[in-house]
């Protein structure tokens, strides 16, 4: 069955039949194998797969990202990181890095990050006499840190296709993202020592806290997600409304002028396309999630890999080098959705913490969307810089490998991820 589903899917993908479409169909050929094929079962679980309450918060937390896109916040938060690290040698890099970690707390898509940050941070530095192919790598590097930093849509995918807890999947990725972004600062500070990169004119503290003070509201949406969270005042699905609310009164009050009522409808159409593709990929998900439970196919597969270890570090190991591979052919959302009910009874019977896979396996994933030949995020930031791929990953590896070395860190370590949960999370 394993091979089945595998080989269905991969058929229809390579045909270039769209990954939902490809799920389903997956999905229908294994209930025909398995004799139980009823169109009404298959309805059933679609729709039930859309209708599901912490699905909900994808739409605005998505919604909340244009808008803050639109109404000039990006532009306000990479300000205020330039007026704190900009005169460093090499400043330029360290804004693009801390301007990433204050964006994945605001939109939670890389794809999102990427595109605001690049369209503000790349021609600044192409400006400034920086190795253009060295600052893209970055700054799509950067990008990725807002798939484990909540409001990880990733992470959201992952608690509902696998049963875990949202709330303690976004605690939990707090300090691994943060670790991301110093990882890259470390990085950063290497290649920067060899290049001959401009700084920015140190600013004064007036000039600091006049960005600072403009940045404020901004900076304030991340602290309401972690606050409210953990204090038990809302859930994901609510705190993805709170943010889109707040993002919305923050760009027709305090920023005020930058938007306009008459890009509203845009926003909302551009809101809407995304919305409506990411939500009837988890409602394939989950179809194909069922017939995959049905099918046992999770029980294989435990047979299969404890009969290569019995250990549960070298066993996630083995999946870690599973997924970096599947990274490189598939992008990140379909990934997860395909490969959480499949990979999940596994870590869950070698005593794995589900939360804590969780976020590795999305980490993981994430470095697929800077490596060719299906990333994402290269893309993007291709776009903008108008590089090649090929000229883009010549600059973006060394950031790469950083990634790798966390991930084996985390998976050596792993007090690194669960002892900041346990005390985010309290409930």
């Amino acid at each position: 069955m394993i091979w089945i589903f595998l080989g269905v899917l991969f058929f229809f993908l390579f045909l270039g039949v769209p990954v939902a479409f490809s799920l389903l169909l997956s999905a229908i050929a294994m209930t025909i194998v398995l004799g139980i094929f009823d169109p009404q079962i298959i309805t059933q679980n679609l729709v039930n797969g859309a209708n599901n309450f912490p699905l909900m918060a994808i739409p605005f937390f998505i919604l909340a990202g244009e808008i803050m896109n639109a109404g000039g916040i990006s532009r306000r938060v990479v300000h205020f990181a330039s007026t704190l690290v900009g005169h460093i040698r090499g400043g330029l890099g360290y804004v693009a890095i801390l301007a990433g970690v204050m964006f994945a707390g605001l939109s939670g898509s890389a794809v999102a990050d990427a595109a605001a940050l690049g369209a503000i941070i790349i021609p600044m530095m192409a400006a400034q006499g920086y190795d253009i192919k060295k600052s893209s790598g970055l700054v799509g590097s950067s990008g990725i840190i807002a798939t484990v930093i909540p409001p990880s849509i990733p992470l959201i995918l992952f608690g509902v296709i696998g049963g875990v807890s949202v709330t303690q999947l976004f605690m939990a990725g707090i300090v691994p993202g943060l670790l991301m972004g110093i990882g890259l600062m470390i990085a950063w500070y290497i290649v920067a020592r060899k290049g001959n990169f401009e700084s920015m004119e140190k600013s004064t503290g007036k000039e600091r806290m006049k960005a600072f003070y403009q940045a404020i509201w901004a900076l304030l949406l991340p602290v309401i997600i972690i606050v409210g969270l953990r204090g038990g005042i809302f859930t994901p699905t609510e705190a993805a409304v709170v943010v889109a609310v707040y993002a919305f009164i923050l760009s027709f009050t305090v920023y005020k002028g930058d938007l306009a009522f008459k890009e509203v409808p845009n926003i909302l159409v551009n809101a809407a396309k995304t919305t409506g593709i990411v939500m009837f990929l988890a409602a394939c998900a989950l179809v194909t999630s069922w017939v995959i439970t049905v099918a046992q196919i999770p029980t294989e597969l435990v047979t299969t890999i404890s009969g290569i270890t019995e250990d549960p570090m070298l066993m996630l190991l083995i999946i870690m080098g599973f997924l970096l591979l599947v990274g490189l052919v598939m992008d990140m959302t379909p990934a997860v959705l395909i490969f959480t009910p499949v990979l999940l009874p596994v870590i869950e019977m070698a005593g794995i913490d589900p939360v804590y896979f969780g976020i590795l396996m999305v980490m993981n994933l994430s470095i697929g969307l800077i490596t060719p030949p299906v990333g994402t995020v290269l893309f993007v930031v291709s776009g903008i810089s108008k590089l090649s791929l090929l000229d883009i990953t010549k600059g973006i590896w060394p950031f790469w490998l950083v990634y790798i070395i966390l991930i084996v860190i985390f998976v050596i370590f792993p007090e690194l991820i669960t002892t900041p949960l346990e005390w985010l999370y309290d409930g």
